[in-house]
């Protein structure tokens, strides 16, 4: 059966995520979301006997994205994973991308939540500003932390022939990048299925369970 490996992006505010979120809100410590955005996700897919793994990732400001990559790696390797359906969110999926480069013989699917979708070279910060000049529009930028502004170099051939799922959110604030990822796919459709989602940037907020239903029917059709 399919492991679940969920890669959250940059370190949410919990005032962030209490604007939009339709539960009860949120306070830690620190402020921060990190992994803990995903916990309805993760009691949603777990009670369909799915294995789920949500790491949160070292912080932004001390991390870096080989770093990041190199600890979803770890998370895979520790617990023997083989076939794994990694969802990436925002962020996330310049991670996920550079997991899959290194050991795509574990990955089944890669899944694009609202995400990067990076080729070689392009760095978070090179695809806002890509996405800012192609579309016109102001994009929320965050601070140049060292993951945002790291380029991602990876071969593109190895990730090929994964299957990958586009979740494209309608009502994002990052739509000027997610935009781009519909391009691309557009232009180079084979291995990629692309879906809407009537939410904002973090579906796990305002629309939680049309996203759990999403990604249990992703999992589920690998499982087939």
């Amino acid at each position: 059966m399919t492991d679940i490996v969920l890669v959250h992006g940059g370190n949410m505010s919990t005032r962030t995520w209490n604007l939009l979120t339709t539960g009860d809100p949120v306070h830690t410590e620190d402020g921060k979301m990190g992994a803990r955005y995903w916990e309805g996700t993760i009691a949603a897919l777990s009670a369909e006997n799915y294995r789920v793994f949500a790491p949160t990732l070292t912080d932004e400001l001390t991390g870096s994205l080989r770093g990041h990559i190199g600890e979803i790696i770890t998370v895979i390797g520790e617990n023997n994973l083989h076939h794994v359906m990694l969802v990436g969110h925002s962020y996330g999926g310049m991670v996920i991308t550079g997991v899959a480069a290194a050991m795509a013989n574990n990955i089944d699917h890669l899944v694009y939540l609202d995400a990067a979708v990076p080729d070689p070279g392009d760095s978070l910060y090179s695809l806002l500003k890509q996405g800012m000049i192609s579309s016109g529009e102001q994009v929320l930028i965050p601070d140049p932390a060292p993951p945002y502004v790291e380029p991602l170099d990876f071969d593109p051939q190895i990730i090929r022939p994964i299957p990958k799922t586009y979740i494209f959110c309608t009502k994002s604030e990052y739509s000027a990048v997610t935009g781009i990822a519909r391009k691309k796919i557009e232009a180079s459709p084979d291995g990629w299925t692309f879906v809407e989602l009537s939410s904002s940037h973090v579906p796990m907020a305002d629309q939680p369970e049309e996203l759990y239903r999403l990604l249990l029917k992703i999992a589920s059709g690998i499982d087939a």
